[in-house]
């Protein structure tokens, strides 16, 4: 009877027809979805705003009767002689391939100092490895250190070092530390926490954890983050040569520029450096397949 009884209330639970809230759509047959959420509003009012504020700005420019079409012309002609027209008048391929491989050793030299910092940090950092309040403490100092820019910092640190490499190694490898104890944190934090509790079941210590099961799951992606910030490192190298005097070939550049207005010599380093660019994207991706 008790069998009776449930088969006949199954069937009245599926003889119930279930209410679908009707749809509307639109003219051509496609379901019209309501999209007037409080953020969509929210991002709306906010986009409009800022075209507003644009549109204000430029027309309160004081733009002091300057000829727009004589400003394009001037600036198009600017951009043929830079990116068509190189050429190396005040320095020779010898001496640009000297500042690029100083600018280089800026780049790898602050990238390895903060990779080993930022290991170290993000063992104590990971949550589950480390502990929690320890954890939270170091990714809020770290936090507070990457929202400040790398030239900031270099600026900053030049003031008790004083202007050149050695204020562009230090705040570059204060930025890196930061960027790379998120990015290492975050790639430990991923691996299984099987393996990790079954080591510490069979008595391991926090050194054989790391070395046997946090450095062979998490090896590929420390590679690639660390690759990543030294392509960064490069870059904001180019630019320390001329904001903190640091050298290299970003120093040639500033005085191509803003000192010898040379158009020319400022097309030819700008394609060193994208070509020096390309060069270590490629090497970086092929070291990485290989540690895959």
């Amino acid at each position: 009877m008790q069998n009776i009884g449930i088969a006949g209330s199954t069937e009245a639970v599926l003889s119930t027809p279930i209410r679908v809230p009707a749809m509307k759509h639109k003219r051509n047959g496609t379901i019209k979805i309501k999209s007037h959420s409080k953020s969509n509003v929210a991002l709306r009012l906010l986009m409009i705003s800022l075209v507003l504020i644009t549109a204000f700005a430029f027309a309160t420019f004081d733009y002091k009767d300057i000829n727009f079409v004589e400003a394009v012309s001037a600036t198009a002609h600017n951009i043929k002689t830079v990116f068509l027209q190189p050429s190396l008048e005040r320095d020779t391929i010898a001496g640009v391939l000297y500042q690029l491989f100083v600018t280089f050793c800026l780049g790898i030299i602050s990238t390895l100092f903060g990779a080993v910092l930022a290991f170290f940090c993000a063992l104590f950092c990971a949550k589950n490895i480390a502990s929690p309040v320890v954890a939270n403490i170091i990714k809020s100092f770290v936090a507070i250190v990457r929202a400040v820019p790398t030239v900031l910092w270099v600026l900053i640190f030049a003031v008790s070092a004083g202007l050149g490499s050695v204020a562009a190694v230090i705040g570059l490898t204060f930025h890196s530390f930061a960027y790379l104890t998120k990015m290492y944190a975050e790639a430990i934090e991923e691996i299984d926490n099987g393996t990790i509790e079954a080591l510490r079941a069979n008595g391991a210590n926090f050194w054989q954890i790391v070395f046997q099961a946090i450095i062979p799951a998490s090896l590929s992606s420390i590679v690639a983050w660390t690759f990543m910030r030294f392509e960064i490192n490069f870059t904001n190298a180019v630019a320390m040569g001329a904001a903190a005097g640091a050298g290299g070939i970003g120093f040639n550049l500033f005085m191509a520029g803003n000192f010898y207005f040379d158009l020319h010599e400022m097309g030819f380093l700008t394609y060193v450096v994208v070509i020096a660019v390309i060069v270590l994207e490629t090497v970086s991706t092929k070291i990485k397949a290989k540690i895959k």
